[in-house]
């Protein structure tokens, strides 16, 4: 790594990790280097289409290449505690994208692998990097609505979805819950920290995955969290954050805004609007810009994804799947399942 060019590393050839370099490549200050799959095919032709120099068919090859400063996991999140736990094993710094692993247990062995190293590492929220989302923990952070009262969060998609597909399968941890659910949870934690209590039910697939997710989520300062996720119907993907004294209203796209409504008691609503020098709405620059300053900072986590935050979204999650009965196979020991 030098002053101007952090150097990447992508291992994983899918549609995220695509998304994911093309927003790297827009990056004056990041090189991605080298890319790597199970398959030396599909690494080669990723590596084709974006310009990467080295191109490897097996993921150990990447995660001892010493030119890379740090690596972007995009695999499956079942494999994501094996991807990024070889990397850091190896020395490099890692990004995960979300969610992070399975379960809590995962999640505590790959932290504690990152610290042993002393290696950084963070969960590609890309939320909690998102300049608009920053704002608006901003002003609810400075009492701009009071202390909140509650906080409402859905995201789905309509589908349908075949049973082959991987939302479908448990053995790529398939389910509402791990692939959408985890944003409205974040987004609840993001504002009032982790639950002391979590209430939830949910609508069960032939394969053993959630259709569909709903969950009440309680604070002991006595404020709620309602949560829901779907693959079976889409949802406005909205947002509420009600205080004492206003209320945060996001329309729709509350994980990646283009803007928000302020509304206080006697006043006028405010919006706040994207600024279009952030690049589109759905670029992941910011998330792969905020890992660049902290690598060159010399720190091993980001303030703004915090590793105790990823722990505790996972034990949130855990803890909901405990309650509607997911399981999945590649699954073992017993992760924790109650929030802290």
């Amino acid at each position: 790594m030098t002053a101007d060019t952090v150097r990447w590393g992508v291992l994983a050839t899918g549609g995220i990790a695509a998304a994911f370099t093309a927003d790297l490549i827009d990056l004056p200050d990041a090189e991605v280097v080298a890319v790597a799959s199970r398959s030396q095919e599909s690494a080669k032709a990723f590596a084709e289409r974006f310009g990467i120099p080295r191109a490897y068919g097996d993921w150990n090859a990447l995660a001892q290449d010493e030119d890379i400063d740090v690596v972007y996991v995009a695999t499956p999140h079942t494999a994501h505690r094996t991807a990024a736990g070889l990397c850091l094993a190896a020395g490099r710094n890692v990004l995960c994208e979300k969610p992070f692993t399975l379960n809590v247990r995962e999640a505590e062995e790959l932290v504690a692998l990152a610290r042993e190293h002393g290696r950084f590492l963070m969960e590609a929220m890309w939320m909690y990097c998102n300049p608009l989302v920053r704002r608006l923990k901003s002003l609810v952070d400075d009492g701009a609505i009071g202390e909140v009262r509650s906080v409402q969060a859905d995201f789905g998609l309509a589908g349908p979805f075949p049973p082959s597909h991987r939302l479908r399968n448990p053995a790529l941890g398939g389910g509402a819950l791990l692939d959408l659910g985890v944003y409205p949870v974040s987004f609840a934690q993001l504002l009032l920290g982790e639950p002391s209590d979590v209430a939830a039910r949910a609508v069960l697939s032939e394969e053993g995955v959630d259709l569909q997710t709903g969950a009440l989520l309680s604070w002991e300062g006595g404020a709620l969290g309602s949560v829901h996720c779907s693959i079976v119907g889409g949802t406005a993907t909205s947002a509420s954050v009600t205080g004492a004294h206003g209320r945060i209203d996001i329309p729709n796209g509350f994980f990646f805004p283009d803007r928000f409504v302020l509304h206080r008691d006697g006043r006028d609503p405010e919006e706040f609007t994207a600024d279009p020098a952030d690049g589109p709405r759905n670029s992941l620059r910011h998330e792969a810009a905020e890992v660049m300053r902290a690598l060159r900072a010399g720190e091993t986590e980001s303030p703004l994804v915090p590793l105790d935050g990823t722990l505790a979204v996972m034990r949130t999650l855990d803890a909901i799947r405990n309650q509607v009965g997911v399981r999945y196979p590649d699954e073992t020991g017993e992760p924790e399942l109650t929030p802290a």
